[in-house]
């Protein structure tokens, strides 16, 4: 069997003396491991680092075996990444996220999202707002998705200001006034317009405490796992960078 696809990198390890198995996630194949051969080389090691783009080429006798890989380099980004901590920690961190879906499975909306976020972590603003609604398409993805285009009591879709904790559904202003206290924030920029052009720190809080919530119900607690620090260092990484321009 023999295909090729786009890919993002996500991980390496060692195989064997002078080999590597390379974790990938591509447009059309999902979340992928292959071998190359040679990849511990001097020539490849440049190659095979996280975040890089790939054309990929995967080969197996049987579609379960694990496959070789030939590479092509398309987008040297690694370097990019790794020169500040909101790049270093924010790859890392959605690396680890990507890994939360099962393998060989076509996922084409977050191979899509990848491939923005991987580029877009010089400024913080935008970085972050692309990491919350990456982690709102994972749970989509996974099957939790949040609902936050209506309100859930009233059918309203103005006026959106709360998110239920349990049901991950809308609730406007008035509906959900007598029991704010018990109801997540829903930012402006995940529902309508942001209140500027950039996203204050404050605003992003909002969006991680969300998601947050969600994913440690549904995909961390279930898995006996934790949020990982990586995330909490990419959010403090956000913080400093955004402090920076005030």
């Amino acid at each position: 069997m023999e295909w090729t696809d786009e890919a993002i990198i996500l991980g390496t390890k060692r195989h064997g003396e002078t080999s590597v198995l390379l974790e990938v996630m591509t447009r059309e194949h999902g979340r992928v491991f292959g071998l190359v051969k040679g990849g511990r080389s001097r020539r490849m090691q440049p190659v095979l680092q996280l975040g890089n783009s790939l054309t990929l080429t995967w080969r197996a006798r049987l579609e379960n075996h694990l496959g070789q890989l030939g590479i092509e380099l398309t987008t040297s980004r690694a370097a990019s990444l790794m020169a500040t901590p909101m790049g270093t920690y924010g790859i890392q961190f959605i690396a680890d996220l990507t890994r939360l879906l099962p393998e060989r499975m076509p996922h084409p909306y977050i191979f899509q999202a990848l491939s923005v976020i991987v580029d877009a972590f010089e400024e913080g603003d935008v970085a972050g707002e692309l990491m919350i609604r990456y982690e709102l398409a994972m749970l989509s993805e996974l099957g939790f998705g949040l609902d936050l285009d209506r309100c859930a009591a009233t059918g309203q879709e103005t006026d959106l200001i709360y998110v239920s904790p349990k049901s991950g559904r809308a609730v406007c202003r008035e509906a959900g006034q007598p029991y704010h206290d018990r109801l997540l924030p829903l930012p402006a920029f995940l529902h309508g317009k942001a209140q500027s052009n950039r996203l204050s720190f404050d605003e992003l809080t909002d969006g991680f405490t969300l998601t947050s919530h969600f994913l440690e119900r549904h995909v961390y607690r279930p898995l006996d796992r934790h949020e990982p620090d990586l995330r909490k260092n990419f959010i403090e990484a956000v913080r400093k960078d955004l402090s920076l321009d005030e």
